[in-house]
């Protein structure tokens, strides 16, 4: 499966947007779903993960409350919507596909959308 990340971009703190990962090749529904973000100098970090029905989702401390990870199968998107952002927030975000639930290691990157959120 091919995934292409979008959706990022420029954005003051408090604000928000809503990033989507596009999938083709094969059909979404066959694979949970991941957000993943790694800011400059630092190691990439896990953000939202969907199950593949949509029925489960789960975050990290960091984005709880805040960030709402979504899938639509029929289009073949996977949806982060990220509200409140923070400085912090800043960095490339990537979206991962695997067939396992909470994998260790996912199977498919897709090549990343930079957020910026800063005054």
């Amino acid at each position: 499966v091919q995934l292409q990340a979008s959706g990022g971009g420029l954005v003051q703190p408090g604000g928000s947007l809503r990033l989507s990962c596009a999938a083709s090749g094969r059909t979404l529904s066959s694979y949970v779903i991941a957000w993943f973000r790694q800011a400059p100098g630092k190691e990439r970090e896990f953000v939202a993960a969907v199950s593949r029905s949509g029925a489960s989702t789960y975050y990290a401390d960091s984005v709880k409350g805040r960030f709402t990870i979504s899938r639509d199968n029929a289009k073949n998107t996977v949806y982060l919507q990220m509200n409140s952002l923070k400085p912090e927030d800043t960095a490339v975000y990537y979206c991962a596909a695997d067939p396992t639930w909470m994998a260790i290691e996912y199977d498919y990157w897709g090549q990343g959308t930079q957020v910026t959120v800063s005054s």
